[in-house]
């Protein structure tokens, strides 16, 4: 299997902004060094990079990366400082109830699950805005704000008010998309013996981004929604209206 590239977006002197595709590690994994990672994909290019924050190997979306010590410390204090807007999309399984609202409960690593997070009393604070897009049969289009950066803290407040993303095996399940789940007299191709399904991956995209740069002027940046998340949209909105 062939993995997608990932697709620098934006650059300048301080900057690199990309489109990671779902399947790619921020930085290398020292428990699996077989997995790639975007880190390792700018040192084959020669690019010297700093990494700034992460988002988790199966959400797709945008990553920004410092092009120099000066840029790497400028952008990490302007996460810490929350001085910037984060905007995620996400296909939820099930149907929100509330068209918009907040999630903010603090998030814990699990006690016993590794590598897993849960909503706690000791946690640090973790705040999520919502707004239901789209309704389909089965699935909600949801934007997601994030004014923290919790390890899993999407998922982890879905999974904590009874949802979760589509395709998630921490916190859901791994059911894929199936366009014969939502499209009524649907038949496979004489050339296909099994149904391919639409999506098969962690419904999450890292869409936006606005930040100001080192000189101080405003800077938006948005990576497109991959193909996989396109098409099935496209096939909800054609098959799977409420």
């Amino acid at each position: 299997m062939v993995l997608v590239q990932p697709q620098i977006i934006y650059k300048d002197s301080d900057l690199f902004a990309i489109n990671k595709p779902s399947g790619w590690l921020s930085i290398p994994d020292r428990h699996d060094a077989e997995i790639t990672s975007i880190k390792s994909w700018f040192e084959s290019r020669g690019e010297k990079i700093f990494i700034v924050h992460r988002i988790d190997r199966d959400t797709s979306g945008l990553l920004i990366i410092a092009r120099n010590e000066e840029a790497h410390r400028y952008f990490n204090t302007l996460f810490e400082k929350r001085a910037l807007t984060k905007t995620y999309y996400g296909l939820v399984a099930g149907s929100i109830s509330d068209d918009e609202g907040v999630y903010d409960q603090p998030i814990e690593p699990h006690p016993v699950i590794q590598g897993r997070m849960r909503v706690g009393r000791k946690g640090k604070s973790a705040i999520t805005h919502y707004r239901v897009e789209e309704r389909f049969r089965g699935f909600s289009w949801v934007r997601f704000q994030i004014e923290t950066g919790r390890t899993h803290q999407i998922r982890v407040h879905l999974q904590n008010a009874g949802h979760s993303l589509v395709c998630d095996p921490l916190y859901g399940n791994m059911d894929p998309v199936l366009l014969s789940t939502f499209k009524k007299k649907f038949k496979l191709s004489k050339e296909e013996l099994d149904e391919r399904p639409l999506l098969s991956r962690l419904a999450l995209h890292a869409y936006s981004m606005e930040l100001t740069n080192l000189k101080e002027e405003p800077l938006s940046l948005t990576a497109p929604l991959s193909k996989d998340l396109e098409t099935t949209l496209k096939q909800l909105g054609k098959w799977g209206r409420k």
